[in-house]
This record gives C-alpha cells, sequence and structure tokens, in this order.
C-alpha cells in the first residue's frame, strides 16, 4: 500500500503541529498534490484531546516555499512555523513511530515495540516495525479495512484469504492470528514482502503467512479462480479499478472484497470498476478522511457508513 505512508527511502520530512480541522485538510491537500511514490503524509493527535502533528515524508528535497504557500490557505502563519528537516536513513522509521499511538479495532491491537506495555490479555496483538517498507497501521486507510474485518466476522468465519499489497503485513497477519489458518499475502515492492516476513516472524506466525513479490494476483499462489472468500486491497484507486477483473476472478462465489485507500471521491470510480464485475457495496466506513469498502457479488443491499 502506498497512499499516505512513506516513500522508501525518505530523505526529508516536513512537520507542522496544528488543529485536527487543518491537520486533515493538509493531508488531503499535499496526498492529492504529490505522487504517492514519491511523497507520503500522515497527521495524528500527540495527546488525547490536545495539537495534532502532520508529518509529509519526500524522497527528494522539497521545495520548502512552494509547500509553505501550499498549506498557508489551511493554516495562515503557522505555515511559517512548519519545520523540514533532512532524515538519517537509519532513523526515520524510529522517529515517525515514536509519536504514535497503538491501534484497535475489537481485540486487534496494532503497536511498536515501544507499546507492548498497552496489551490487554485478551487482545490479538501484532507488533509492527515498519523497517523501509510500507504501513504501521495507524493510516485510516488500514484500520478502515481492520474494523471492516471485524465486522466480516460477526457475519462468516472465511476459510482462504488473500491481501493484495500486503505492504508490511498487517490485514494478513490480523486473518492469520484470528483464524489460525494461512494467508496468502504479496505486493510488488520487495523490501515490503522482506519486511512483512520479519514482522511475521516477530508475530510468531510465519508458518501460516504465504508472502510473494508480484503485482496484483500475478503469483501462482494468488492465480487461484474462485479460490478466496476474503480478500483485502488496501492499495490506490487506479490500481484497484484495474485489478477489478482479476480480484474479481480469484473470489469465490460468497467471497468478500475489503477494498481502501480511497479519498471519498475515488469511491464511485472503483464502485462502478467492481459492479462491472457483479459486486456491488455492501458496507463502508469513513477514517481520516479515508473511505474502506466492503463488496459482495450481487445486489447486496447498502448498509450505513461506520
Amino acid at each position: 500500500m502506498l497512499e499516505g505512508l512513506h516513500p522508501n527511502r525518505p530523505s526529508h520530512v516536513f512537520r507542522i503541529t496544528t488543529d485536527e480541522r487543518s491537520a486533515r485538510a493538509m493531508t488531503d491537500l499535499i496526498g492529492e498534490i504529490f505522487d504517492p511514490a514519491e511523497t507520503a503524509v500522515a497527521a495524528f493527535e500527540t495527546v488525547e484531546d490536545g495539537p495534532w502533528l502532520l508529518e509529509a515524508y519526500f524522497a527528494h528535497e522539497p521545495n520548502e516555499a512552494a509547500i509553505r504557500d501550499l498549506v498557508r490557505p489551511i493554516v495562515g502563519e503557522e505555515a511559517d512555523k512548519g519545520v523540514f528537516l533532512p532524515l538519517e536513513q537509519k532513523d526515520w522509521v524510529k522517529t515517525s513511530l515514536e509519536g504514535l499511538k497503538p491501534v484497535r479495532a475489537g481485540r486487534i491491537l496494532v503497536h511498536g515495540s515501544h507499546d507492548r506495555d498497552q496489551r490487554r490479555s485478551n487482545d490479538l496483538a501484532i507488533e509492527i516495525e515498519a523497517g523501509l517498507a510500507f504501513g504501521t497501521g495507524h493510516h485510516g486507510t488500514t484500520l478502515g479495512c481492520l474494523k471492516a474485518f471485524v465486522d466480516e466476522l460477526k457475519i462468516r468465519t472465511p476459510r482462504h484469504v488473500l491481501d493484495v499489497g500486503t505492504g508490511t503485513g498487517i490485514l494478513a497477519f490480523a486473518a492469520a492470528k484470528i483464524l489460525k489458518r494461512p494467508v496468502i499475502a504479496g505486493d510488488i515492492d520487495p523490501e515490503a514482502v522482506r519486511v512483512a516476513k520479519e514482522n511475521a516472524r516477530l508475530n510468531g506466525i510465519g508458518p501460516w503467512m504465504k508472502l510473494y513479490v508480484g503485482p496484483g494476483t500475478r503469483n501462482a499462489e494468488a492465480n487461484r479462480p474462485g479460490h478466496f472468500d476474503l480478500v483485502f486491497a488496501n492499495i490506490l484507486a487506479k490500481p484497484l479499478r484495474m485489478l477489478a477483473p482479476s480480484l474479481a476472478r480469484v473470489a469465490s462465489n460468497d467471497g468478500t472484497l475489503i477494498l481502501s485507500g480511497l479519498l471519498a471521491n475515488d469511491v464511485p470510480g472503483v464502485l462502478s470498476s467492481y459492479a462491472h464485475q457483479g459486486w456491488y457495496l455492501q458496507r463502508r466506513y469513513d477514517l481520516e478522511g479515508w473511505a474502506a469498502l466492503v463488496l459482495k457479488r450481487g445486489s447486496a443491499r447498502p448498509q450505513p457508513r461506520r
């Protein structure tokens, strides 16, 4: 997954502290304007009911004046208080993770090593260290998928799970831990797959993870028509539209697709692509300006947003 998450080997970061509304507005703005393979942005609450911190990571040295001018209509003179810092390659993950709080969806808890003490006795805890790949679970797209998965489990218990664009592996790990079954997961980025393998080992689920490097379902483990009764794809709107035929083909007749990586204005185009394959919206989750969609075959009646 690329959206709103760290690019490989970022060289600079822009940080600014502001209120929640402004942080969300800047996240959307920067996310829409810059190439998601080269730039990533996220915002989070630093303390409960306190200020928000926006961080934008850049693969190359950014034009500081242009970025200040870009956010000035949102935060006014506060734009000049934002700081640009070069990143040492070895330090950026530690820096970005230290300010993040654990993420919870039902019994699923995603946390870094610095928050192990936050685990409860009945938690299904997933410890993630991002390495040089994508995803810590704090992004709204990943959390939306986790919440959709938790609700899906109230309806049915999947047996065959595929995670396309797995990143650091959070969604696949949640499925493996809960279902106690092997999960197929792939990513186009070899570094992401390497980190996912390390995270799987860290979480004691290495034997349940079947990881591959490749785009979409282009792997013998994933390219199995009608096999998967749950498919995750937390990527970007354009590749989600392009993947509609292949994801529909590998999903079972009674299967479920959980899709994310979508801003609100991306949703109609993605739904249209999947409707042409016979898939329709059943549930939708909106978090932090991002949407996660649960799709079923046939004309399932849409449920309220969450």
